[in-house]
């Protein structure tokens, strides 16, 4: 994917992962210090930026961005994911003040995003209802209910929303952390990703002006937006089984007379991962995601299930090494399982093939 490269100035970009991402990996993943930091530099540096690039370079570039990010931390990486989802939410978006406000704060990285869109995911694929109820009020909305994690959330930051105005309307807003009314509690007692920015969201009568709503269809602008979002999550996937893989041809070689038995073999896991990556950038190439909706669920299907095989691969060959705490290859194990129960989840996708 040279292009990809390319496109989004390499050296550039790994500059900004030394400096930002690499010396606080371990306190990310044990001390619940959040990355704001790497995002702000990513934004800063124009990797956010959509503005005369083509759709399909856009997509490339995110992804990459999200995948080459979880090579190294995949809390970081699905940061990285809460914020290209918002963004998403905001492209699509025919409200003026959101495109023309809101968007390039965005982009530049000034303002950060998150995504409260798990329970609406779970809403449409019939799982669960929807957890925030609206009513119509003078000049906006009043909404109520909660969310029981929503990621990538900072005293300044906005995210995205679905609420239910009645059985056959729901609304989609985005709006800022600091609102009257809103109460959020810290999530940290995770196994991973505590380094997320994760929080339990209460609305009491929390008045959204016109201005932040994104659509009031939300039903239809869901079907044009779910694709993006689980496209996104497939590099997660990727990029974090790369890293393994390093670690699983590394150690292989210091004992290939014993490893040569162990099973899998570093070959059929590369093989497997280099024909996800190729599928997921050919992907990004449909002119109309939606069609392609349901081959997207059985790649995300693939890594999931994929990344669990290949972290699990890393420990049996780390050994010992991979049993201490702290060892890199424990760490993506515990991330690996996000992956699993990100939404949509193993568990709901096995449902649909």
């Amino acid at each position: 994917m040279d292009i990809v490269k390319t496109n989004i100035e390499e050296v550039i970009f790994n500059e900004i992962i030394n400096e930002h991402l690499k010396p606080h990996i371990r306190q990310i993943d044990e001390h619940v210090f959040y990355p704001k930091e790497f995002l702000n530099a990513i934004g800063k540096a124009g990797f956010f930026n959509s503005n005369k690039i083509q759709k399909e370079l856009v997509s490339y570039k995110d992804i990459y961005l999200i995948e080459e990010t979880a090579n190294y931390c995949m809390t970081t990486a699905f940061t990285i994911w809460c914020h290209l989802a918002a963004l998403a939410s905001a492209r699509l978006s025919n409200n003026i003040v959101i495109k023309n406000e809101l968007l390039p704060l965005l982009e530049s990285g000034d303002v950060i995003g998150g995504t409260g869109l798990s329970n609406a995911l779970k809403y449409y694929a019939g799982l669960e209802p929807i957890r925030i109820n609206a009513k119509r009020t003078e000049g906006g909305y009043t909404i109520s209910g909660n969310l029981p994690s929503v990621s990538n959330l900072d005293e300044d930051h906005w995210f995205v929303i679905i609420a239910s105005l009645n059985p056959n309307q729901r609304i989609m807003c985005m709006i800022p952390v600091k609102l009257e009314g809103l109460v959020l509690e810290s999530k940290t007692d995770f196994i991973g990703l505590n380094g997320s920015a994760t929080y339990s969201c209460y609305f009491n009568n929390v008045f959204i002006p016109d201005k932040w709503i994104l659509t009031e269809e939300a039903d239809e602008y869901i079907q044009q937006l779910r694709p993006i979002l689980a496209l996104y999550q497939i590099p997660l996937g990727i990029g974090i089984s790369q890293a393994a893989i390093e670690s699983i041809v590394k150690n292989h070689s210091k004992n290939i007379e014993v490893n040569q038995h162990v099973k899998p073999q570093p070959k059929e896991l590369i093989d497997k991962i280099q024909c996800i990556r190729k599928n997921t950038y050919a992907h990004a190439k449909a002119t109309d995601l939606t069609i392609i909706w349901k081959e997207i669920l059985r790649t995300r299907l693939e890594i999931a299930k994929i990344t669990l095989k290949v972290v699990q691969a890393d420990m049996l060959y780390s050994g010992g090494q991979g049993y201490l705490q702290g060892s890199d290859s424990f760490r993506r194990l515990r991330e690996a399982y996000f992956i699993a129960n990100l939404s949509p989840t193993i568990k709901h996708l096995e449902t649909l093939f």
